[in-house]
């Protein structure tokens, strides 16, 4: 008694217009059953009255909806929101990891699909010596393997930093230990090898700890090449057609252009004070750099400077001395600069565990944020969002929100399982949700960023001009 007689079925009888009731709608009056092709009768008389009986009502509540600013700035955002930050891939080169090296650079190419990391060490001891490797993953690739980089450039000697060529995807730059720069050609499997300094007079005596594409203007087609190192040069190298880069021009950090810091007494003072780091050009004047020393300073320099550096012996094109305005230190040395895509506003970090973030019109930071109790190695700006950044610790990846907060982290990222130095990292400025860190461990990890990191929100370029302004004040 629970249940209806068997209903017998046919195929047919699916797409027939009878159906059987089973109480489960509401009965349909005879009268109601129409074609509903059928044309609607409407009462326009009837319409017409009602409109003009409420038309004073509704022009007065839009004129009341134009004025209204509840929702101004506000932006519909029709893509799912992203709360998460997620690990990709985590990438290692196993005979690099077993002769312990770290992963001292990371760079994306021009396409935003291929990831490069350098190999070498930047704790203590004269790894001068020992080889090393340059790898790329191509994260685009279908078998992709972890394990397996896509290129391993077996090199002499360790290789402190890399960069890839802005436009043309193939070209890698790497500074060495030995104060070498080397260009290899990801295309060519063979000899990669295309462009070097050599050891000549003119090359760095100390590693080279940062190198950087300029754009050549006088030649399209001809890039020129920017290395620094902790002999306090500044060079700028041009290709020459036998395979060699020659010394187009070059800069020096003198002591006698840094302020004495009672802080840094311990470190002897003329070499260290000078030795530079990092380097970042300024977005808005491409002849203004901010340089990182370690002497615990952020030096704003300009390339159009003109007063000689102390003359040293050898080399082809005499030194300038490029330093225009000395920033208040940090308590040790710095290792990392960033000037923002955005504005005229610089990071620094260094050993101190915190982040200046500094106008480059005026020597003390708008604000200082103590991040880590560990070192700081790198910190970089986010290319699409100008309220964040990212810093590298000794303790993993940390992602900054000024607009959330302005003393401590948004998302702090492990990077390992183990409390694992990372040295370096660089957002994807192609793919925007991928940021890439190298640690000690010799891994990379290419961290999928939320759309809360990647997507600007309606007022933040008012907000940032806003907390430059209202600190300087």
């Amino acid at each position: 008694t629970c249940q209806t007689g068997k209903i017998s079925t046919a195929e047919a009888a699916t797409q027939s217009h009878t159906a059987r009731d089973a109480a489960v709608q509401t009965e349909q009056s005879k009268d109601a059953v129409q074609d509903f092709q059928q044309e609607v009768q409407v009462d326009y008389t009837g319409l017409l009255s009602f409109l003009q009986r409420v038309e004073d009502a509704v022009i007065k509540e839009l004129n009341k909806n134009w004025k209204s600013h509840a929702f101004d700035g506000y932006e519909v955002n029709w893509t799912d929101q992203d709360e998460t930050v997620l690990c990709l891939h985590t990438l290692s080169y196993p005979e690099a990891q077993n002769q312990n090296l770290q992963v001292t650079s990371v760079s994306w190419n021009a396409t935003g699909s291929v990831v490069a990391c350098s190999y070498g060490r930047l704790d203590n001891g004269d790894w001068s010596t020992e080889k090393s490797y340059v790898c790329t993953w191509n994260l685009d690739r279908r078998g992709l393997n972890p394990q397996h980089p896509d290129l391993v450039v077996d090199v002499p000697s360790s290789v402190m930093c890399l960069a890839f060529h802005p436009s043309q995807p193939s070209l890698i730059a790497g500074g060495l230990f030995s104060g070498e720069l080397v260009v290899w050609d990801t295309s060519r499997t063979e000899d990669p090898v295309i462009w070097r300094t050599g050891m000549t007079d003119d090359t760095h005596t100390d590693p080279v700890y940062q190198v950087n594409w300029l754009p050549d203007t006088k030649h399209r087609n001809h890039s020129r090449l920017l290395s620094v190192a902790t002999d306090g040069k500044i060079l700028v190298w041009r290709e020459e057609r036998d395979g060699r880069l020659a010394l187009a021009e070059g800069f020096a950090i003198v002591a006698q252009q840094i302020p004495r810091s009672t802080r840094l007494k311990k470190m002897a003072w003329g070499e260290a004070a000078v030795g530079v780091t990092s380097l970042s050009f300024s977005h808005f004047d491409p002849g203004v750099f901010v340089v990182g020393v370690e002497g615990g300073y952020a030096l704003r320099c300009s390339t159009a400077a003109q007063t000689a550096a102390l003359p040293r012996p050898g080399g082809s094109a005499p030194l300038r001395a490029p330093a225009e305005l000395t920033f208040s230190p940090h308590a040790g040395p710095v290792y990392s600069v960033s000037c923002s895509p955005f504005h005229n506003l610089f990071l620094s970090c260094g050993t101190d565990g915190q982040v200046h973030v500094h106008s480059m019109l005026q020597t003390q930071p708008l604000f200082a944020l103590q991040l880590s109790k560990k070192y700081l190695f790198c910190v970089c700006w986010s290319p699409v969002r100008p309220l964040v950044f990212a810093a590298a610790s000794g303790e993993g990846v940390h992602l900054f929100d000024l607009a959330r907060s302005m003393q401590k982290p948004t998302v702090s990222l492990k990077q390992s399982m183990s409390d694992c130095p990372v040295y370096c990292l660089e957002f994807n400025t192609k793919h925007t949700r991928l940021l890439a860190a190298g640690d000690a461990a010799g891994t990379v990890k290419v961290w999928q960023l939320s759309s809360d990191f990647t997507e600007q929100g309606p007022r933040e370029m008012s907000h940032l001009e806003q907390l430059a302004s209202e600190i300087m004040d």
